[in-house]
């Protein structure tokens, strides 16, 4: 199955410091690109979990003792991790967001590129999919997705409109959706707002934000002490959250202090945050918008 190259495929993995007979979790599997440069650093006694929640990726499962893929969302990561027989490992490394394979999927419905049914679903299990989102949800429910999740400052008019147009039948296609939003779709902005669009109802059907904070606080439980979190994030939303928490280990407010006024923080974020260089986003235009945060386990 065609996958494309993985973003920031050296620095992400340079960022779990590896130790070769470690035990570290790719749960983000895809196309196997990272975990296959992980397995390049490990040892004979090194092992590596992946997870992945779509059906596609389990081919691209590697051939190699060392390594298990898990088939399922990366929210279950401590439910998983233990009925394997892991209770702490190593790094956890993640690449949120939809892969590359899925956006090139016609059929899959998460391009702006291609005509679909309104589909959207990573775990092709699901019985919830974006068709529920734009015909069923309610003018409120709709303006608060498109408003939250895509940012979008025209929520309300789009979601009356939507509401307004399934009255003549189910909004079923992405070209339906498309021409009843066509008044908030200008020429020269139209890729931009059907992306943010396309990430609203996406979020909200995969609940990916939702996920990502369950992770995230599984993540401090599963990582020994020095274990790192290396996680590359696509939008605003996902990396506010992933920043927040490995600088306070909350996603809103500050830690609380003791009489000492000193703060207890379950990681340490490692440097700065890491961009794609121009020369990779021109190979990979996947890798305009990633960016890539390190922290480790105090």
């Amino acid at each position: 199955m065609d996958y494309h190259n993985p973003v920031l495929l050296t620095e992400t993995v340079d960022g779990l410091n590896i130790r070769p007979n470690g035990v570290y979790v790719d749960v983000t599997f895809g196309g196997g690109g990272h975990s296959r440069e992980i397995l390049s650093r490990l040892n004979s006694s090194g092992t590596l979990i992946a997870f992945d929640q779509d059906i596609d990726a389990l081919e691209n499962a590697i051939d190699d003792p060392r390594f298990l893929l898990v088939n399922e969302n990366f929210r279950f990561l401590k439910r998983f991790l233990r009925f394997h027989g892991y209770k702490q490992v190593d790094g956890i490394l993640g690449d949120f967001g939809v892969s590359s394979h899925q956006f090139d999927v016609a059929d899959r419905g998460f391009s702006t590129r291609f005509e679909a049914d309104l589909d959207m679903r990573m775990n092709q299990k699901s019985s919830f999919s974006a068709y529920q989102v734009v015909n069923n949800y309610d003018e409120a429910q709709l303006r608060s997705v498109l408003f939250q999740y895509g940012e979008l400052r025209a929520a309300a008019g789009m979601s009356r409109i939507i509401v307004e147009a399934r009255k003549n039948g189910p909004i079923k296609t992405s070209d339906q959706l498309k021409k009843a939003l066509g008044r908030f779709l200008p020429k020269h902005r139209e890729n931009k707002i059907l992306a943010q669009i396309y990430q609203a109802i996406r979020i909200e059907v995969n609940q990916e934000l939702d996920a990502l904070k369950e992770f995230l606080e599984q993540t401090v439980e599963v990582l020994k002490p020095g274990g790192r979190l290396s996680l590359i994030s696509y939008h605003s939303l996902e990396d506010r959250l992933v920043k927040r928490y490995m600088k306070n280990g909350l996603f809103e407010g500050e830690p609380v202090k003791d009489v000492f006024g000193r703060v207890e923080v379950p990681l340490k974020p490692i440097g700065k945050f890491i961009i794609p260089t121009d020369e990779e986003i021109k190979q990979n235009n996947r890798a305009r918008s990633a960016k890539l945060r390190i922290a480790e386990k105090l």
